[in-house]
């Protein structure tokens, strides 16, 4: 995400040091994302991966395509990429228009099919929070949409929905879908009400058939199904 760059390029400057630049106290985001920036986790967690040309990778919340993009340069999986901003999802549509191996749906996935008013604020755009703009979307449940294209297993999904990732989850795991996924790569949001036990109770249910990866709160977790 842009604040995730945004606090990479200012901790480099000073090397990675928790300070107090001009006497003002850092975020608690941006104290949650130094161990993140300090292991570059954009280039090292969230790519590295067991998969090849036969994998299947879902991507939830698309934007522009660069984390598809990346993972398709580095193993030509093939790769479903979910963006329900319909400017983002042609912007995504034009970027692969001639790559076979990746299919971009203008839709979101969630527990339920509706529509919804999305708060445009570029890679921040949420349901749950005003934007600059707004625009209806649509949403389709997870569950349901992965039994119509017969999708049997999923190597990797990548979740990164701006608050929707607790109504995705919870459909998840009372559907079992859950034990489909071989790895979930989630980033949590704590805009959300209850967005803190929530998450507790997600991680506490993906425990009985996943394990932990890699874990920075609020930033990026991976969860991988258990052999």
């Amino acid at each position: 995400a842009f604040w995730l760059e945004s606090i990479a390029t200012i901790l480099q400057k000073v090397s990675f040091k928790i300070s107090k630049p001009q006497g003002l106290p850092l975020s608690v985001q941006q104290v949650r994302a130094t161990p993140w920036v300090r292991d570059k986790g954009d280039r090292t967690h969230r790519l590295n991966y067991d998969l090849n040309e036969d994998s299947i990778v879902f991507d939830l919340g698309g934007y522009m395509g660069e984390w598809a993009a990346d993972i398709f340069c580095k193993y030509y999986s093939n790769i479903y990429i979910f963006e329900p901003h319909l400017l983002f999802a042609e912007r995504i549509k034009d970027r692969f228009r001639f790559n076979a191996k990746v299919s971009v749906y203008p839709f979101g996935l969630s527990d339920s099919d509706r529509f919804e008013v999305l708060g445009i604020s570029a890679d921040q755009s949420s349901i749950f929070k005003p934007g600059l703009d707004r625009s209806e979307i649509e949403l389709k449940a997870a569950s349901i949409f992965i039994d119509q294209v017969q999708v049997g297993r999923i190597d990797l999904m990548k979740i990164n929905i701006e608050g929707g990732e607790y109504d995705l989850l919870e459909h998840f795991l009372e559907f079992e879908t859950v034990k489909k996924i071989e790895n979930i790569q989630i980033q949590f949001h704590d805009f959300v009400p209850n967005a803190e036990s929530r998450m507790k109770e997600i991680q506490r249910r993906l425990n009985l058939t996943h394990c932990i990866t890699y874990q920075y709160e609020f930033i990026w977790e991976n969860w991988r199904l258990r052999k």
